[in-house]
């Protein structure tokens, strides 16, 4: 049976991603409900970006009144991944007519879960849709990305210089500032958190994301071939994240830092500098933070370009699924049109959510100091793809555990490398 055959591609399916780690706050229970009854068949939307799930409810509620058609938005369960969720909506012979997952999923689900949407409108319009064997399956939801975070604020008051992050886009001059910044009295300018997913989701995935061909490379650790103690791109980021570490205002302590505590400091200007993404805007902006905030590349003593780039692309996906009516597949597609060609379904996407548009016919203005910044590099072509294919566990095992003990000072750097050489050589490559 069609739907048999979809439970077991689902349950071998990869579970949720930390897509991009967007902040995910508690919301209503995942379970799903039966479709309005009525002429209109009307479409049921799974949503794993749980942090919106209101905007999203807000947004239906005004495709509903403008079109007619009835539009559920159901919240990934607070216990669920995308996995489970979906497996149980097959199951119960209820499928999402529209689901949001990751890349990765995508490329692990297309071929027996999605409709083709090579034909639709909104294609020319994006860099960022997922192709599998010359068809599109992935409706890009939004663009994010991770660098450096800064308070532009909080840089000025100790300088007495207009903050310019394209001066410090090389390690000498970024230690440069930072010494700066210590000697006018901000005794440490940076923070770094110890979440596994950023540590091992992030920046240690831009080591394989700077590599000029990253599956060649991943190979090669995973044959014994390469080592990382032996490649430029792991060094240089190291480099990197020991000033980060040098300076951290938690270095005694860096694995017991909280989160929030770090994003805190940095929003009202206690500290200069944070690794991570424009998600964490859902965090600084708790804190009354400076809008001269921003993101900037991860300064390198490189001369290939990457410390001009931010890293980052779409950020989380849209499908279509196949085995919802052709009534309800057109619904669906008459939806993600919406989504980008109308005023109220772009306004949704940028101000209500507060997203970074993937489609460039959307013109309203992002929000956000740190989705202002990736706009600004995506509209440049200045970022570096995300790699969408590490092992489930790639984060857990080494940002988790080898990260982490690299930045607690219980191991060194060739200790970290061999780590991670170990970790490749029995890893189970992603095929794609």
């Amino acid at each position: 049976m069609k739907n048999a055959k979809k439970i077991a591609a689902v349950a071998l399916a990869s579970t949720m991603a930390v897509g991009m780690m967007a902040g995910c706050g508690s919301s209503s229970s995942g379970s799903s409900s039966k479709k309005s009854s009525g002429d209109a068949e009307g479409i049921r939307v799974y949503n794993s970006k749980v942090e919106i799930q209101t905007q999203l409810e807000a947004m239906a509620k005004t495709y509903t009144e403008k079109t007619g058609v009835p539009v559920e938005i159901v919240v990934q369960a607070s216990d669920g991944t995308v996995t489970t969720d979906l497996s149980t909506a097959y199951a119960s012979n209820d499928p999402y007519s529209i689901a949001m997952v990751d890349a990765k999923d995508i490329y692990s689900l297309s071929k027996e879960h999605a409709v083709d949407l090579s034909d639709q409108d909104w294609v020319k319009n994006t860099d960022y849709a997922i192709s599998v064997d010359n068809k599109v399956y992935g409706f890009p939801f939004c663009v994010e990305a991770r660098g450096l975070i800064y308070n532009a604020d909080a840089i000025k008051k100790v300088t007495g210089k207009d903050f310019d992050p394209s001066q410090y886009q090389t390690l000498d001059a970024f230690k440069g500032l930072l010494d700066e910044l210590k000697k006018g009295g901000m005794k440490t300018p940076t923070g770094i958190m110890k979440e596994d997913w950023s540590l091992g989701a992030h920046y240690l995935a831009q080591v394989y994301e700077e590599q000029d061909d990253t599956d060649a490379f991943l190979k090669g650790l995973h044959d014994g071939s390469q080592k990382m103690a032996d490649n430029a791109k792991f060094n240089s980021l190291i480099d990197t994240f020991d000033v980060l570490m040098e300076n951290n205002y938690a270095k005694d302590s860096a694995i017991s830092a909280e989160r929030e505590v770090t994003e805190q400091k940095l929003a009202e200007g206690e500290i200069a500098f944070m690794f991570g993404g424009n998600w964490d805007w859902s965090v600084l902006n708790q804190y009354s933070p400076s809008d001269n905030m921003g993101m900037m590349p991860v300064p390198q003593n490189t001369d290939d370009g990457s410390n001009t780039k931010l890293v980052g692309g779409g950020s989380k996906y849209f499908f279509v699924d196949n085995s919802v009516s052709e009534k309800q597949q057109k619904e669906a597609k008459d939806f993600l049109n919406w989504l980008v060609n109308d005023a109220d379904g772009q306004k949704g996407l940028v101000t209500d959510c507060a997203l970074v548009p993937a489609f460039k016919n959307i013109t309203v203005e992002v929000a956000d100091p740190l989705g202002k910044s990736v706009k600004s590099y995506a509209d440049q072509g200045l970022l570096i793809p995300n790699y969408n294919y590490l092992p489930d566990d790639h984060f857990t095992v080494l940002g988790g555990e080898a990260f982490q003990k690299y930045l607690g000072g219980k191991s060194d750097r060739a200790a970290f490398a061999k780590d991670i050489d170990t970790y490749w050589q029995k890893a189970t490559l992603t095929e794609h």
